[in-house]
């Protein structure tokens, strides 16, 4: 039997993951010791594995990283990092402010095991309930399963997600199972399933137009010789991602304040304004990659890839002949039917899952607003906390969902937890035992 922690993290990549920094750095500065604990369905630390394309890089600066624009001193920082592993020189070298995907999620691995400790590995959040002392609710009680079935019981004061989004499925794919149909967050583990013997020609569709979709686009089409790949669009084409230094300041920290003091109707014409500069947009050049080699084909007399704009999955069927998708033409109506060995959704994430496991809280949540500290609105009677990472670009924009404000997001919640806002006395940890085991 142990103490009730100050806060349970749900998820640990990169989001709790700065968490845990900022709150280890909190610690140091305040020569106080929060007890908190993170539960993670993985079974290690892993961040985006289904995308980790060769070749592929970053597409924000590496000094957005875990907590450089917090703490440049940090011993977290992505320099660091590439100090103590030996290739700082190197790296500077290489002219570069974004690094390849592959090192990124090294850097990310490295820092993930100084908390191995903090760390459930191997556990899914079943459930979120109150738990009472005294007849009046003290806090959460998290309800997880390990591996193996076991359930157990944690208590906190204080509960932080940082659970990612969850693959969003088009409706015409809803209900579907099927091993040759699936989302691009398992494109790199599915892959050798997919494309099955390595001389068989394969039709792969890829529906979506944005990063993923493009990536995964040309990652076929340049390593697999065998496939056949149909890039599916809504959009009429793929387009550039803005990136420009005036725009890019809206996924500066402080952009944040600004966006959360709009009204709701204020808030979703700036998220519009600014929404190509995350969704349904391509790297440029990666555009240019993707150009050359429809240009290639054409030189050649080949028709191996296609790109079909406008193009709208209205009806999916599945037959020992492979995926059949019913398809319509959004300009003007036309419909047409083609089948495909595998198809690949690079269709996005959703973010509401935590939905779900409050469920058994439901009785103290106010609305699912949130406040300027990622705070859900939760009703007199439950001293908890409750903050939401990831889920809240509606409110306070789309950096939201992003790295870019993982260092500044993180201390805003540990103050929220542990300091003193607006010159109010912290709250005392709570001293209650809790209950390792259901």
């Amino acid at each position: 039997m142990g103490l009730v922690y100050d806060y349970i993290g749900v998820g640990f990549g990169p989001s709790n993951l700065a968490l845990a920094i900022a709150t280890e750095e909190f610690a140091q500065r305040s020569g106080r010791e929060p007890n908190a604990c993170f539960i993670e369905r993985k079974p290690a630390f892993s961040w985006h594995e289904g995308m980790l394309i060769d070749g592929s890089t970053m597409q924000i600066s590496f000094l957005k990283d875990l907590a450089t624009l917090r703490n440049p001193a940090s011993r977290f920082t992505f320099i660091n990092y590439l100090k103590e592993r030996g290739r700082l020189e190197d790296f500077v070298n290489l002219k570069t402010f974004f690094p390849s995907r592959e090192e990124y999620n090294d850097y990310l691995g490295w820092a993930a095991a100084a908390f191995a400790e903090q760390v459930h590995y191997g556990e899914e959040v079943i459930n979120v309930e109150p738990f009472y002392s005294a007849g009046d609710c003290a806090g959460v009680e998290v309800l997880s399963r390990s591996a193996d079935g076991q359930l157990l019981r944690r208590r906190a004061r204080n509960l932080v997600f940082g659970i990612g989004g969850v693959a969003q499925v088009p409706a015409a794919f809803a209900g579907l199972s099927d091993a040759r149909i699936v989302h691009s967050s398992r494109y790199l583990g599915g892959l050798d399933g997919l494309l099955g013997e390595a001389a068989q020609p394969r039709r792969v569709a890829i529906v979506g137009g944005g990063q993923s979709a493009a990536e995964i686009f040309y990652d076929l089409s340049s390593r697999c010789a065998q496939v056949e790949a149909t890039l599916l669009l809504r959009g009429s084409t793929l387009k550039p991602s803005d990136d420009s230094p005036f725009v890019n300041e809206i996924f500066n920290a402080g952009f944040t304040d600004r966006i959360f003091a709009q009204s709701a109707a204020q808030r979703a014409q700036l998220l519009d304004e600014y929404r190509n500069t995350n969704y349904s947009v391509v790297d440029l050049e990666l555009i240019e990659k993707i150009y050359q080699l429809f240009y290639q084909q054409k030189l050649r007399g080949e028709h191996r890839h296609r790109l079909l704009g406008h193009c709208e999955v209205t009806a999916v069927s599945t037959t020992g002949a492979g995926v059949q998708l019913a398809l319509r033409n959004k300009l003007d109506g036309a419909l047409d039917t083609q089948t495909f060995d595998a198809v690949i959704l690079a269709t996005g994430y959703r973010r509401d899952y935590h939905r779900t496991l409050l469920a058994g809280l439901a009785d103290y949540i106010e609305s699912d607003a949130v406040d300027r500290q990622y705070r859900l609105n939760l009703r007199p009677g439950c001293p908890a906390q409750i903050f939401l990472q990831g889920s809240c670009e509606h409110s306070h924009g789309l950096s939201d969902t992003l790295l870019s404000v993982l260092a500044m997001r993180s201390a805003e919640l540990v103050a929220a937890m542990f300091a003193e806002p607006h010159g109010l006395p912290a709250r005392e940890p709570l001293r209650l035992a809790s209950a390792s085991l259901g």
